[in-house]
């Protein structure tokens, strides 16, 4: 395990940086545990994330004629994305099964890049941010998946493909409403 910088030892105030005894994954005697939500209130909560791969102009080309053999890229990563989001507490060992009520992919295509941003909705009692994030990260996957064979060089690497900027944009939280 690599050990990353130790903090400035900032206080948890409100918005600010969390120590260790804010974590809620863990209990006191440090063991890995799954955070009870049973008593939250349910809640429409949203959250929105984004990512992008860089890929070569001759690729992005490519994905806009629709001349990738292994076929549609674009529709193909919105498949992977939406069921990455459905699966993400399959995934994520702490993450809770939530119900998905809603999600919208958006994929920007620039010069050498595709932008791919993720919203997730759901009502119930936790977050959906880390589906947003798994919804990116998979769709970023699948479109890199299915250019490989034109994205890779003479030694068959990736020189110029990658993956960054991977972030949850927004997350918000409204009270349900009483029906």
């Amino acid at each position: 395990m690599r050990e990353t910088p130790e903090s400035d030892g900032g206080g948890a105030g409100e918005g600010g940086p969390r120590g260790a005894d804010d974590l809620t994954h863990t209990t006191d005697e440090g063991e890995v545990q799954m955070v009870d939500v049973g008593d939250k209130p349910d809640s429409e909560r949203r959250a929105v994330a984004a990512g992008v791969i860089r890929l070569r102009p001759s690729t992005i080309e490519a994905i806009r004629e629709d001349q990738v053999g292994k076929g549609d890229v674009l529709a193909t990563a919105r498949v992977g994305a939406i069921q990455a989001v459905k699966h993400t507490w399959e995934t994520i060992p702490m993450c809770h099964q939530i119900p998905i009520t809603n999600v919208d992919t958006d994929f920007s295509l620039g010069e050498d890049r595709i932008e791919l941003e993720v919203a997730v909705e759901t009502t119930g009692k936790t977050g959906c941010e880390m589906e947003a994030l798994e919804g990116v990260t998979t769709g970023l996957n699948v479109v890199w998946d299915m250019v490989k064979a034109v994205e890779k060089d003479e030694d068959g690497q990736y020189p110029e493909t990658g993956i960054e900027n991977v972030r949850v944009l927004e997350k918000e939280k409204a009270e349900k409403r009483p029906e």
